[in-house]
C-alpha cells in the first residue's frame, strides 16, 4: 500500500515546494556572520542584545522581501491543488518565511490556502510544533497528514510531527533524501501519486 493511500489533510512547505525562490542563504549567513554549519535562525536567537538580533531579523526580511517580489509558482502548482480540493482535502502550509514574505508570495501567485503558519507562529522546523497545531485544529490524527518539503528540515519537522513526509527533488538527489517517506521529482509527479493512491479522483 502506497503511503500515500488514504491520506486525510496536506500540509505543504513553501519555498521550493509550491513557488519558486531565489534566497541566498550562503550570501545571507556571509552578512549576518553566521557560520554555515549553524542554522540560521538559530543563531539570531542566540545573539547576545536585543539591538542585534533586531538588525539580523531585518536583513532577513530584507532578502526576504525581495524574493517574494520575483517568486513564480512551480510548475503544476494550481492542478494540484484542485486535485486536492476535488478530494476534499485540506490544505495548510507551514514555512520558514516571515508572515509579510509568505503573504505576499501567496497574493502574487493566487494560491488559496487559509491556514498558514509562519516562524512568528510557532518555533521553527524542523520543530513540530506548527504541524501538530494544524492536526489539532484539524482534528486529524497526525499519521493521517503528510507534509511535503523540498529539505531535509521538511523531512524532519514530519518525522518529529508523526506524518509521512513526501520530499520534492526537483531531479536532484541528496544525501538525506533516503529519509523521506515518499520522494517525488517535482508536483505533476506527486499530484498523480495522489490520483493513482485514492482513486475518488478519477
Amino acid at each position: 500500500m502506497s503511503p500515500l493511500t488514504g491520506i486525510q489533510g496536506v500540509i505543504f512547505d513553501l519555498d521550493g515546494t509550491l513557488v519558486e525562490s531565489e534566497l541566498n542563504f550562503t550570501h545571507i549567513k556571509q552578512e549576518l556572520a553566521c557560520p554555515l554549519n549553524i542554522d540560521i535562525l538559530d543563531f539570531i536567537d542566540a545573539l547576545p542584545t536585543h539591538i542585534e538580533r533586531q538588525r539580523a531579523h531585518d536583513i532577513i526580511i530584507q532578502h526576504e522581501t525581495n524574493d517574494a517580489l520575483n517568486a513564480k509558482a512551480l510548475p503544476n502548482m494550481h492542478p494540484l491543488l484542485n486535485t486536492l480540493k476535488t478530494l476534499s482535502l485540506p490544505c495548510a502550509i507551514v514555512t520558514r518565511n516571515s508572515k509579510a514574505a509568505t503573504a505576499t508570495k501567496l497574493t502574487q501567485n493566487n494560491i488559496d490556502i487559509d491556514l498558514v503558519l509562519t516562524r512568528e507562529c510557532y518555533p521553527a522546523k524542523p520543530a513540530p510544533d506548527a504541524l501538530l497545531a494544524i492536526a489539532k485544529q484539524w482534528q486529524l490524527p497526525a499519521k493521517t497528514l503528510i507534509y511535503v518539503g523540498d529539505y531535509l528540515y521538511d523531512i524532519q519537522a514530519a518525522k518529529n510531527a508523526g506524518m509521512t513526509s513526501v520530499f520534492i527533488n526537483h531531479h536532484k538527489q541528496p544525501d538525506y533524501q533516503t529519509q523521506a517517506d515518499v520522494i517525488v521529482n517535482n508536483l505533476a509527479q506527486l499530484q498523480q501519486a495522489i490520483q493513482a493512491s485514492n482513486p475518488a479522483s478519477t
